[in-house]
């Protein structure tokens, strides 16, 4: 319902907080009324930070027996019992279901394992990596190269298993050689080279978004430009493109993502959820202000207008 989902689009967290056994008596209560006070739930738990949500976790847990997540489960319906589900999840469980789902499908969902793999930290990924073997008794990316074949295999296992650099030092004597390398890749439309794979899936943000500078100064185009020239329906060359805006301008990838979501004939839920629960606690301040810019509309409002229902 549209009232619950404008709710949901202005997750934030609030400034005082009451005790989490408090929080909990009143999840408690919201759960035990004639039909579940969907309003009362979102106004706790979309209110609160990741830690102050594993707290009330615990504190419900230890006062009634039962794993809040499951009673979630049980009580709510629809997207929106999803949507509170993924957000009372720890970042790193979430993004492991999140992975675990998109094994399960097929080509489209590789766009959610680049995703996470490439807009997270290297220990955010690591944190997910570990709660994958929790959840699922296997590893990430076993399930990733079982899922996949070819190209997208080497490129997704590459980027779910690596564990970059995450500091400011550029290399610009390397930068310069690996923009002249990619340049001569893509020129020669070899876009599942192992080198190109190499660099996005090995090297720092910082090295990356160096290298992709020298390569609009020294070919006179940025290199999205470049690989706009490949053949549209080819879906390995369109998940490369994810792949370099996520690794150098997340905030753009996810514009674009929630404006084909939103845009959808039936807006897709699963994106548009996915999004504003992983993103919440993070970026979805700027992704919202470059939404805006890009659309004059304002994202809470876009959300709101086609959920109608």
């Amino acid at each position: 319902n549209t009232k619950s989902r404008r709710k949901m689009a202005t997750l934030k967290v609030s400034d005082s907080v009451p005790a989490p056994s408090d929080d909990a008596e009143q999840l408690r209560t919201a759960f035990e009324g004639w039909g579940t006070n969907e309003d009362l739930i979102i106004s706790i738990l979309a209110h609160r930070s990741a830690e102050q949500r594993k707290v009330i976790r615990q504190a419900y847990h230890e006062t009634y027996g039962e794993d809040l997540l499951k009673t979630l489960d049980k009580e709510l319906s629809n997207d929106f019992e999803r949507a509170i589900l993924l957000w009372t999840l720890e970042p790193g469980e979430r993004d492991a279901l999140l992975a675990n789902e998109a094994t399960k499908r097929w080509t489209s969902s590789n766009q959610v394992l680049m995703e996470v793999a490439c807009t997270r930290t290297s220990t955010q990924l690591l944190h997910a990596r570990q709660a994958y073997h929790a959840r699922y008794k296997k590893s990430l990316e076993e399930d990733v190269a079982h899922h996949t074949t070819g190209d997208f295999r080497k490129l997704l296992v590459s980027l779910v298993t690596s564990y970059r650099y995450e500091g400011d030092e550029v290399n610009m004597t390397l930068a310069k050689q690996e923009a002249k390398l990619v340049h001569e890749k893509i020129k020669d439309k070899h876009y599942n080279d192992e080198d190109v794979i190499r660099i996005l899936s090995t090297r720092s943000k910082a090295q990356i978004n160096a290298t992709f500078n020298r390569y609009q100064d020294d070919h006179g185009e940025e290199i999205l430009k470049s690989l706009e020239e490949g053949d549209d329906d080819d879906k390995f060359l369109a998940l490369l493109r994810s792949t370099i805006q996520c690794l150098t301008r997340p905030e753009l990838y996810f514009v674009d993502v929630l404006r084909s979501a939103i845009n959808k004939t039936g807006t897709d839920e699963g994106a548009l959820t996915r999004i504003v629960t992983t993103r919440a606690e993070i970026d979805l301040k700027v992704i919202g202000e470059e939404y805006q810019r890009r659309n004059s509309i304002p994202l809470e409002k876009a959300i709101t207008k086609d959920t109608r229902g």
